[in-house]
């Protein structure tokens, strides 16, 4: 059978993870690398001072003392007895729509994945949904993807509406913006402290965006290219790279003079 590596953010003790190894355990053989405790929102992160060490918590699961692109590392490239078809992360407990993809260890975790040449999905839930319903669409598109495949440097990131899905919808990923991020607090020495992350997000237009599927009741399933070239703007500015060249060689010249 086919190998599958499944890990998330949340930890290994999350129940969405569980759901999601059991759901998946039909298509392979499922492996379970997650952190030891919760890495929500550490994105693309990786453990370079400190050796990284995978604890055995049960048969063909492990917790590790790192990130979820920690965990994804330790899987791809040698721990497990063969590299695997397919990595899974999740299901998170909490969206990951739009610009949040950036953030988020869950989305980062299917990023490594993707970077070392696995297909890779990123699955979560939004507050109040159920498990059962996000198992069964995470099952629908990783079968998908082990039969046909993805587009090089591309991972797919599927979000789960609270309510019982109306369907599956592809979808482009959102963009929102965070009002009054800083709340400035004070200690009981009149010093300042700041939490980030205040505020209620404001969504641009909706259609035909994975939050506008999830408010439509849909499963979003959006394609993520890890190509952050904006090519358009290369073709744009290419006259900038000869002014920039003479400009930057007349400065040496004077430097010289």
């Amino acid at each position: 059978m086919p190998l599958i590596l499944v890990t998330n953010d949340d930890g290994i003790h999350a129940a969405g993870l569980a759901t999601l190894a059991e759901a998946l355990a039909e298509l392979g053989e499922v492996w379970v690398i997650a952190p030891e405790r919760e890495q929500s929102a550490c994105g693309h992160a990786l453990t370079l001072h400190r050796p990284v060490r995978p604890v055995e918590m049960g048969e063909r699961r492990f917790a590790v003392n790192g990130t979820p692109s920690d965990c994804v590392n330790l899987g791809v490239l040698g721990f497990l007895p063969e590299p695997p078809v397919l990595v899974a992360s999740g299901i998170n407990h909490g969206g990951n729509l739009g610009d949040d993809v950036t953030y988020s260890g869950t989305v980062s975790a299917s990023m490594e994945a993707t970077l070392l040449g696995v297909p890779s999905i990123a699955v979560s839930l939004l507050d109040g949904g159920s498990l059962a319903d996000a198992a069964a669409a995470a099952r629908l598109v990783a079968m998908r993807v082990l039969v046909a495949g993805l587009p090089p440097k591309t991972l797919l990131n599927v979000n789960v509406p609270p309510q019982s899905p109306r369907g599956i919808r592809l979808a482009r990923l959102g963009h929102r913006v965070y009002s009054d991020k800083i709340v400035e607090q004070r200690d009981p020495r009149g010093r300042s402290h700041y939490w980030l992350g205040g505020g209620e997000p404001v969504w641009a237009a909706l259609e035909g965006t994975d939050m506008g599927a999830i408010h439509e009741g849909y499963v979003s399933v959006s394609p993520v290219q890890l190509d952050l070239t904006n090519h358009a703007a290369v073709a744009r500015l290419a006259d900038w790279g000869p002014a920039l060249s003479a400009q930057l060689k007349g400065a040496g010249e004077r430097r010289r003079q």
